[in-house]
C-alpha cells in the first residue's frame, strides 16, 4: 500500500513537472490540480483526470467534468512538455478578465491557443459573444468566434427546421 502511496505521489510530481513546461500557465508559479480521479496512461503519454477536474496557475483557469492532458514521450536529455489538454464537458477557462464557457476544449500547447466548441461563449467584462467554436489566442488575448451557415437548411429529428447558427454578441456600454 506505501508502495502505491509512493508511486501516486512521484507520478504527481512529474504531472507538476510537465504542467510547469507548458505555457498555458506562467512558468513561476505554483500549479494547483484537482479531481475526483486520475489516471496515467504512461505508455500513450496522457493522464486523464475525471469529476470537478480544476486546474490553476497565476491568472488561467480551468475547469471541466474531464481533462486529458497529452504530453511528449521521455526522450533523453529532453523534458517531457504538454502538447495538448483536450477538455470535456462543463467546460470553463479563463484568463484574467476573459471568460470562456463550452462542452468542449482544445488547447494546443505549440499555438498557444484555446479552442472552445459545444454551445461556446465568451464573457470580457459585460459583454458576450456565442458561436460553433470560439479560438481564443492566449498571447495575444484576441479571439475568433465562428458560426456555421450551412447551404441548406436541414430538418430534425422531430421534423422542425433548424436554424443555422450565427455569431452573436451583446456588447454593453460602460
Amino acid at each position: 500500500m506505501k508502495t502505491k502511496q509512493t508511486n501516486t505521489l512521484l507520478f504527481g510530481l512529474i504531472l507538476i513537472l510537465i504542467f510547469c513546461s507548458s505555457e498555458i500557465f506562467a512558468a513561476s508559479a505554483p500549479i494547483t490540480i484537482e479531481a475526483d480521479h486520475m489516471t496515467s496512461l504512461e505508455k500513450d503519454n496522457n493522464v486523464l483526470f475525471t469529476g470537478n477536474v480544476d486546474a490553476s496557475q497565476a491568472d488561467v483557469r480551468i475547469r471541466a467534468d474531464k481533462m486529458t492532458v497529452f504530453y511528449t514521450p521521455k526522450k533523453k536529455g529532453k523534458k517531457q512538455e504538454v502538447k495538448r489538454l483536450k477538455c470535456e464537458g462543463n467546460v470553463e477557462i479563463t484568463k484574467g478578465e476573459w471568460l470562456g464557457t463550452g462542452q468542449h476544449m482544445n488547447y494546443l500547447a505549440k499555438d498557444r491557443k484555446v479552442i472552445l466548441s459545444g454551445n461556446a461563449k465568451a464573457w470580457q467584462d459585460k459583454n458576450l459573444v456565442s458561436g460553433d467554436t470560439i479560438i481564443y489566442y492566449l498571447d495575444e488575448g484576441r479571439s475568433e468566434v465562428v458560426g456555421s451557415r450551412p447551404s441548406a437548411t436541414m430538418a430534425g429529428e422531430s421534423g422542425k427546421k433548424k436554424k443555422s447558427s450565427r455569431v452573436k454578441a451583446t456588447l454593453t456600454p460602460q
